[in-house]
């Protein structure tokens, strides 16, 4: 039978009373169990969306990279592309 033991960290936050209220009041309102509960799967929640996003974005920008490098520096075709060239032209000379 094996052990899971997972390391914590704690995170203290010093904030206003009124917005500890206001946190509380919408950790009840969304059922959350209490308000650590509500502000670590809300905090979560956020961080996944923006690692998604700039992920994405960075993702694009490679892409990007990569396309544009293509068109203004383009390889030479390969053997199996030139090859496939004339099959294509020799198909369409045979379909006339």
């Amino acid at each position: 039978m094996s052990t899971d033991t997972k390391e914590h960290a704690r995170f203290d936050a010093r904030l206003p009373k009124e917005q500890k209220q206001f946190f509380e009041k919408a950790a009840y309102l969304g059922g959350y169990r209490n308000l650590t509960d509500f502000v670590i799967l809300t905090v979560q929640e956020k961080a996944k969306k923006i690692i998604k996003e700039k992920e994405q974005v960075l993702a694009s920008e490679r892409d990007s990279e990569i396309f544009f490098d293509a068109i203004t520096n383009p390889k030479e075709p390969s053997e199996n592309l030139r090859k496939a060239l004339d099959d294509y032209k020799t198909f369409l000379s045979n379909s006339k």
